[in-house]
């Protein structure tokens, strides 16, 4: 019996040390890049996970790459369904290519921000070359839509405070997320329905996507729909959501990646 006693508290203080361990590995990570995530000092230039707000609300986001064949369903089902907000980040040499998926995009009342020009890292790049890169996007988009985008998300999700300087020097909002379906891996339809109702907050951001690398972001979207619309959710866009709080010179942190990455760490 003691012997058995001793095994039970003998896991229970492994499994905390290996959580504490993570929790300690994780915010290790997070200190290390922490040109990448996390908390920028007051006042700086920083980037949008979610917004404060009590109002039972959310943004669903989606990211355009490349490929023609998934963004059209999607689209369907937002129109068979009602959602008439959403915002799309469109990658701007694939917007040039399918200027008519842009204009079904547009003429159904999206709202349309920039995803970028080359479709890489541009923490990677020179402080010219990152100018550039987000200036060739606005141009493009500005041209197919008719109004220049005020919404950056990077590719990959990827910055630091130079392309957070030289995004809001050109007056950018650079807009994470703080839910991610993780649609990109392809883990299931019901596997993405599942992450992101039951990771929905209000003020929320999700990241979903309409590039030819998806294949069932257009299978989980109605049940994501639906199943928000149950606990009380109204869809918006991200403007709608900057516009519940004022966002500017408060430090932002992305808990979510945080929390993942304890999570990962500790096995769970």
């Amino acid at each position: 019996m003691n012997s058995f006693f001793y095994v039970l508290n003998g896991r229970k203080i492994k499994r905390t040390f290996l959580v504490l361990a993570a929790a300690v590995f994780a915010i290790g990570i997070i200190y290390v890049e922490s040109d990448n995530i996390t908390v920028f000092s007051e006042g700086a230039p920083a980037a949008i996970y979610s917004v404060p707000t009590e109002k039972k609300v959310i943004a669903l986001t989606f990211d355009i790459s490349w490929g023609e064949k998934r963004a059209e369903p999607i689209l369907k089902v937002l129109k068979d369904k009602n959602v008439q907000k959403a915002t799309f980040f469109l990658s701007s040499p694939w917007g040039k290519s399918h200027p008519d998926i842009v204009n079904d995009i547009k003429n159904s009342g999206f709202e349309i921000g920039s995803h970028g020009h080359k479709h890489v890292n541009y923490s990677t790049l020179s402080d010219e070359e990152i100018r550039k890169q987000l200036i060739t996007a606005n141009s493009i988009l500005t041209d197919l839509t008719g109004k220049e985008p005020n919404l950056l998300r990077l590719p990959n999700g990827d910055f630091d405070k130079r392309v957070l300087k030289i995004a809001d020097s050109l007056n950018y909002k650079v807009i994470q997320w703080d839910t991610d379906s993780q649609d990109w891996k392809n883990i299931g339809a019901q596997n993405i329905v599942n992450r992101v109702v039951s990771k929905a907050h209000p003020g929320d951001i999700v990241l979903l996507h309409a590039s030819d690398s998806v294949k069932q972001t257009h299978e989980a979207l109605p049940v994501i729909i639906d199943e928000l619309r149950k606990q009380g959710y109204e869809f918006v866009t991200v403007s709608d959501l900057l516009s519940q709080a004022d966002t500017k010179g408060k430090e932002i942190r992305d808990q979510a990646a945080m929390q993942q990455a304890i999570e990962d760490a500790a096995g769970m």
